[in-house]
């Protein structure tokens, strides 16, 4: 020891670097163990190299201080410091990725959710001192968290006396608001974006504001949506699009405009993609009795309530969900420099912030690149705008199909780009921006067990080789037809509604159970071709056409009580009548085109009488009695009313209106609504 201690300086020194050296090697040691599944037998050489290359230099440095050879000492702790700061790059480096991908994993055990007092934008009042002694309006369900909950903790906790009105939907209390019959109504905080875009709303956020808002974090019930399954077998990914205003997924709405489900099996690199219509008429999962909707309604109970929904009606399970910030979308193409995109037509639309004017984004038609504008901008648009735009701009077609195939193809040179990273700064930016624009139910070591697909991938692929080629990718497409449905006991609005076919939706459930390897491929025996036709792609699910079993409650109005009997009771609705009149259909309580799956009885009221009394019919009982003046108007009128009917559910399922024998057909206009 005193051989060691003589030259104390050097002593120090040694020391020193010896101290630094074992903290750096496990340091990075501990970085390595991190990334679970990702090369281990390289990580274990890698492990021992270190280990063996540390005890080496601290011994040589014992043995160059005992015997002081001091050329040869300088020499060993240059080495050890050359080591030591080379250990604490690796480490720093491979600790940073790991940060980024388990910011972007959601562990979270709390949600947060946000509500906000709401009132038109020009009303003086600024905070909640302003707001005098006003009723507030809030929801009649107490188990919403932001439109009962948080509004009754803020009346506690700010000690209002104030009144409270309750509404049974969102709409209905927005409907009081902009009528002006209250003042002061809590909805949850993005609700402008989240009925922003239905019909008769648009307006929301340019007449409204916000003058106080409160979040609470509520602890999650146990999580039954993740899955276990080892990224080395078939799995499924659904991609939901949020919405904001601001960067940051934590700061972003789920609003379910944008969906896409992916079927993966890593054993075949086959993948089969598909974009779900935003207005598709389905069960929600989390409404009462699975009430059907268009499916970006679930958005607003959150992601569980819309992958459960997507579960239930396609018959598969989602394995894993990513949500990503559309705002995030425009850093993530900039950092990349561009993404290539071949645009079919001229076309403008709003911004990032959702602004026109001065903001418009104009993309021309052509192969090109896009910047990260451009690139949400082409991603987003689902109609022209001609009250935007010039001629230039919006002379073209498009709906909900364009648009998701215009988001596959954006997905798609994205890959096509990340494929071609080689600067570690962009890998950083990437990072960075993924980290704060994106959110899974994936944990960590999940994520990181995809190093290993992508090496697979990359093994296969070229410099000039296409992403979708590679990964096999077969597109998928739910077919169905228009119906403007009335959305009763819900918003109370008729709704634009896109009611799918059941045999394509099977036949995609099919394809995306046989790349899951849940189904039995059907292997094609038979290929003919034409050399003289161009080669066109079979899309699963587009030509499929059978119809649902809907049925829509018909306009009574100008009907006989017997008309109404007959087909309330071959739909299992009771039928209650108002007043004492004997005559024909002049009022109805459930409005022409609300689903029969939603109605368990109705009120009319006929034409001839008072309406001071009231009267109850039963459809089992008194489907054969009958008032004199009833059966007589049946006898002249029943060839009539049969004729009617069959005219009458014609007009509906083409999506027209049917009021007093009259159709009035779909418009274009029609289309391009809610």
């Amino acid at each position: 020891m005193k051989k060691l201690t003589r030259h104390k300086f050097a002593f120090v020194i040694t020391l020193l670097f010896t101290l630094l050296l074992l903290g750096s090697t496990g340091y990075l040691i501990y970085n390595i163990s991190l990334l679970k599944d990702i090369e281990n037998f390289l990580r274990l050489i890698a492990v021992i190299a270190l280990v063996i290359i540390a005890l080496l230099l601290i011994i040589l440095g014992i043995r160059f201080l005992r015997k002081y050879k001091r050329v040869k000492l300088i020499v060993t702790i240059i080495i050890m410091l050359i080591f030591i700061g080379l250990e604490g790059f690796i480490g720093y480096n491979i600790s940073k990725v790991y940060g980024s991908i388990k910011k972007v994993s959601d562990n979270s055990d709390y949600t947060t959710y946000s509500a906000s007092l709401v009132t038109l934008k020009d009303n003086k009042a600024d905070s909640l001192e302003d707001i005098d002694d006003a009723k507030l309006g809030v929801l009649e369900d107490e188990t919403s968290i932001e439109g009962s909950i948080i509004p009754k903790e803020v009346i506690k906790k700010k000690n209002l006396t104030n009144e409270t009105e309750t509404f049974d939907s969102y709409i209905s209390m927005i409907d009081s608001l902009k009528s002006e019959e209250i003042d002061y109504i809590f909805l949850p905080t993005n609700y402008s974006i989240m009925f922003g875009s239905m019909e008769g709303y648009e307006d929301l956020k340019d007449t409204t504001k916000i003058i106080y808002t409160q979040t609470k974090k509520v602890k999650k019930e146990k999580e039954e949506t993740a899955s276990t399954k080892p990224i080395t077998e078939p799995f499924t990914v659904l991609l939901m699009g949020v919405d904001s205003e601001t960067e940051g997924i934590g700061n972003s709405s789920f609003n379910g405009d944008s969906l896409m489900v992916i079927t993966f099996n890593p054993k075949t690199l086959s993948t089969t993609i598909l974009s779900i219509p935003r207005d598709s008429y389905v069960p929600i999962a989390c409404f009462n009795n699975q009430k059907k909707n268009k499916i970006t309604h679930a958005a607003w109970k959150g992601e569980e309530c819309m992958q459960k929904t997507i579960e239930n009606f396609l018959d598969i399970d989602i394995d894993y969900y990513v949500k990503i910030n559309f705002k995030g979308v425009v850093g993530l193409v900039d950092t990349l420099g561009g993404v290539e995109v071949d645009v079919p037509y001229n076309l403008c639309e709003q911004n990032s912030n959702r602004e026109w004017g001065a903001n418009t984004v104009y993309i021309e038609k052509g192969k090109q690149t896009l910047n990260g504008e451009q690139a949400l901008a082409f991603a987003r648009n689902r109609h022209p705008n001609p009250s935007m735009c010039s001629a230039k701009w919006t002379n073209y077609t498009s709906n909900d199909f364009i648009r998701g195939q215009h988001q596959q193809e954006v997905v798609m040179a994205l890959l096509n780009k990340f494929k071609s990273i080689k600067d570690l700064n962009t890998v950083y930016d990437l990072l960075d921006t993924i980290s704060n624009n994106m959110n899974t139910n994936m944990s960590t070591e999940q994520i990181l067990s995809l190093y290993n697909v992508f090496k697979d991938i990359a093994a296969k692929a070229s410099k000039n080789s296409d992403m979708a080629d590679l990964l096999g990718m077969q597109r998928l497409y739910l077919n169905g037809y228009d119906q403007r449905i009335y959305d009763y006991g819900g918003t109370n609005l008729s709704l634009y509604n896109y009611v799918l076919y059941d045999d394509s939706i099977k036949a995609v459930s099919n394809a995306m159970k046989e790349n899951l390897e849940l189904k039995k491929t059907k292997a094609i025996k038979k290929f003919s071709f034409n050399i003289n036709t161009p080669y066109e792609e079979i899309v699963i699910g587009k030509d499929e056409t059978s119809k649902t079993s809907l049925v829509l409650v018909p306009s009574f109005v100008g009907k006989s009580l017997s008309y109404v009997n007959s087909f309330c009771g071959a739909n299992g609705i009771k039928v209650n009548v108002n007043g004492s009149g004997t005559g024909t259909v002049i009022a109805q309580s459930v409005p022409s085109g609300a689903n029969v799956e939603d109605v368990s009885s109705i009120t009319i009221t006929l034409s001839g009488g008072s309406t001071e009394t009231s009267k109850s019919t039963n459809n089992q009982t008194n489907k054969n009695t009958t008032t004199t003046d009833q059966t007589s108007d049946k006898t002249d009128n029943t060839d009539k009313e049969n004729s009617d009917s069959e005219k009458e559910k014609e007009c509906i399922n083409n999506g027209g209106t049917w009021s007093n024998g009259t159709c009035t057909p779909k418009t274009p206009e029609d289309d391009a609504k809610e």
